[in-house]
C-alpha cells in the first residue's frame, strides 16, 4: 500500500482577499509564514518522500517545515485558472451572470477561459500517483486547495456539481491510498497539524 499525503500550501495575501490564485506565483504572506511555522507533522508521515508544486507558496511551505530535500513536481502545481486569476468568485458572477452560473454547473468540465478544468487536473496527477505506487514510497505532497478537490473527487466518485461529500479543513493533512492504475482511496481526512 502507498500512501500519500496531500498538505495544502500556508496562506498567502490572495488567499485572505479571496482571490483565485492559479498559476500565479503569489508567495506565503507574513501571516501566513507565521503559520506554517508553528505546524508540525505527525510521526506517522516522518520519513516520508517530499513533493511540492513548483509554485513558490507550495515550496516555502515545505521548506518552512523543515522538509530536507524536496522535489518540485509539475503534476502538483495547481489548476490554472486563466482569465480567472486575481478575481474572486462573487465578483465573477456579478460580472459573467448566468454564464458563470453555467460553467460552474459543469462540475469536473467546468473550463476558465484560457485555463484547465478539474477533470484536466485529474489526467495529469493518475501517471503521478501510478509512478508513487510503482516506486513504493510514501510522499508528503505539498500542493493546492484545486489540486486537493481534485485528489477527493478521485477517491469519491464526486462530480463537483454539488457541495463537496466530506469536510477538508485545509490545515490539515489529507491521506490517500494511491494504486496502481492512478486512482485514490481515502485512507483519513483531517489529520491534524499540532501547534509548536
Amino acid at each position: 500500500m502507498t500512501l500519500v499525503a496531500f498538505l495544502r500550501h500556508g496562506p498567502t495575501i490572495w488567499n485572505a482577499e479571496k482571490r483565485l490564485q492559479g498559476m500565479t506565483d503569489i508567495p506565503l504572506s507574513e501571516a501566513g509564514r507565521a503559520l506554517v511555522a508553528t505546524w508540525r507533522l505527525p510521526e506517522s508521515v516522518a520519513g516520508w518522500r517530499w513533493q511540492s508544486s513548483p509554485l513558490s507558496r507550495a515550496l516555502e511551505t515545505a521548506r518552512l517545515l523543515r522538509a530536507s530535500q524536496v522535489e518540485p513536481v509539475e503534476a502538483l502545481r495547481e489548476m490554472r485558472f486563466g482569465a480567472w486569476e486575481g478575481s474572486r468568485l462573487d465578483e465573477l458572477r456579478l460580472r459573467f451572470g448566468a454564464e458563470m452560473g453555467d460553467n460552474e454547473a459543469r462540475g469536473l468540465d467546468l473550463v476558465p477561459p484560457d485555463g484547465e478544468s478539474p477533470r484536466q487536473v485529474m489526467d495529469r496527477l493518475r501517471p503521478w500517483l501510478a509512478t508513487l505506487v510503482a516506486e513504493g514510497r510514501h510522499t508528503v505532497a505539498v500542493t493546492h486547495k484545486g489540486v486537493i478537490r481534485v485528489a477527493l473527487a478521485m477517491a469519491t466518485g464526486w462530480d463537483m456539481k454539488e457541495r463537496q461529500p466530506l469536510r477538508l479543513r485545509w490545515q490539515h493533512l489529507h491521506i490517500f491510498r494511491a494504486k496502481a492504475d492512478g486512482s485514490l482511496a481515502v485512507e483519513r481526512l483531517n489529520v491534524p497539524l499540532s501547534a509548536s
